[in-house]
């Protein structure tokens, strides 16, 4: 099919991308992956002309073909009111400023294992699932120079931006459709006991892209929860790779990585474990219940934690302990709230051993799935159906 460019409504554009994303997924179904360089750069000018630059395809070291999303660089300012004019730490990558990123359009699925595990992203695929995390990340890295696991820094920015527009994007957060409107539906591509569970990477409506458009990335509300890197608790204490480092795949993310590093009240970056830490405590408001709601407090405030305590509140709930500051590195990568408004969705920690990250909410989710649903309940090791990633590249 062949894209002539002109005015186009919504519907027609995403009849035209949706058709040349379609005859991509068939030719890699049918043919695999796509080494020759003339037909790489007919798939990458036809998919950039239909999206008008907003989407490319990608290839990784075999000629695994990805849909992408170009996400252009955004200032602190952007994004926070109020915040700086320097670059959301997301184009933050080894002290260079990066002018966009790319994203993986839909959640990945995976070819091979071992040595050859590779993600790719396309539409109408079932999702990858019950995967570790450190599976997800070696099938991101293992793509070539630049692919990574999409960073918890690259999601909040995303997710910011989501909210300065007034825009929450729904999905399947409700057995196959958004819990809100019962009308927005996926393709089946999965289920569990007799429900609908997971559905076909982008194969809702608009609504559930980022920005509501054609050219949007997609299902970041439920279908599968997402493994984000470069984010973790560790007996609750919140450690972070430096800006958007954790895009660099050379970059040691480990269990005893010398990467990972605590936060202070005043955003400044220290090792694991230095005095005056900010920490969830999910311990609640003094009480030692591990029901309250959770908040944020000095490492040197909770000694005694209940060593299996969690907390499950809303995000737009976290609070501050008293004469605790959260600092705006915390609100630009999506650890606490901007204001009283973050769609409802849920935040959820436990403040027990080392604890990796996910977010977006899975298929059953309902209204506390979406951007700023963060679980840091699961260790590294968590492998269950309703977790999966997507994948990102920084040139």
């Amino acid at each position: 099919m062949k894209y002539i460019s002109g005015p186009y409504t919504q519907g027609q554009l995403l009849d035209n991308i949706h058709k040349i994303e379609m005859a991509l997924t068939q030719r890699f179904k049918r043919d695999g992956v796509i080494t020759d360089a003339a037909e790489q750069k007919s798939w990458r000018d036809r998919v950039l002309e239909a999206s008008l630059g907003r989407n490319t395809v990608m290839y990784d070291d075999q000629g695994n073909p990805s849909m992408m999303v170009v996400f252009p660089l955004q200032t602190e300012a952007d994004l926070l009111t109020g915040a700086s004019s320097n670059p959301h730490p997301a184009f933050l990558v080894n002290g260079a400023t990066k002018p966009q990123l790319y994203i993986s359009k839909y959640q990945c699925f995976t070819t091979g294992a071992g040595a050859t595990l590779r993600a790719s992203s396309l539409k109408h695929q079932d999702p990858a699932n019950t995967i570790t995390f450190d599976n997800a990340l070696l099938a991101c890295n293992q793509k070539g120079v630049g692919w990574h696991l999409m960073t918890n820094a690259e999601w909040a920015a995303i997710a910011l931006w989501c909210k300065k527009q007034g825009f929450w994007p729904r999905g399947n957060n409700s057995y196959g459709k958004d819990y809100a409107i019962n009308s927005e539906k996926g393709i089946p591509g999965y289920f569990s006991s007799n429900n609908i569970a997971r559905v076909l990477t982008g194969s809702g409506p608009m609504a559930w892209s980022h920005d509501g458009g054609p050219f949007g990335i997609y299902d970041l509300n439920g279908n599968v929860n997402e493994w984000v890197s470069g984010l973790r608790l560790n007996e609750g204490e919140i450690q972070i790779l430096q800006n958007n480092n954790a895009a660099d795949n050379t970059k040691d993310q480990s269990a005893v990585s010398a990467e990972w590093k605590a936060i202070l009240q005043d955003g400044t970056l220290v090792a694991p474990g230095t005095a005056d830490t900010l920490k969830y405590d999910s311990t609640g408001a003094d009480s030692g219940s591990s029901a309250d709601v959770g908040d944020i407090r000095l490492n040197t405030a909770i000694t005694n934690i209940l060593t299996n305590s969690y907390a499950s509140n809303t995000f737009q709930t976290t609070a501050a302990a008293d004469g605790i500051t959260a600092p705006n590195l915390l609100k630009l990568l999506g650890l606490f709230p901007v204001d009283s408004d973050h769609g409802g969705d849920n935040h959820y920690m436990r403040n027990s051993g080392e604890r990796l990250s996910i977010r977006g909410g899975g298929w059953g989710g309902t209204s506390v799935a979406g951007v700023f649903n963060l679980y840091l309940g699961y260790p590294r090791s968590g492998a269950i159906g309703d977790i999966g990633f997507r994948c990102a590249f920084v040139a």
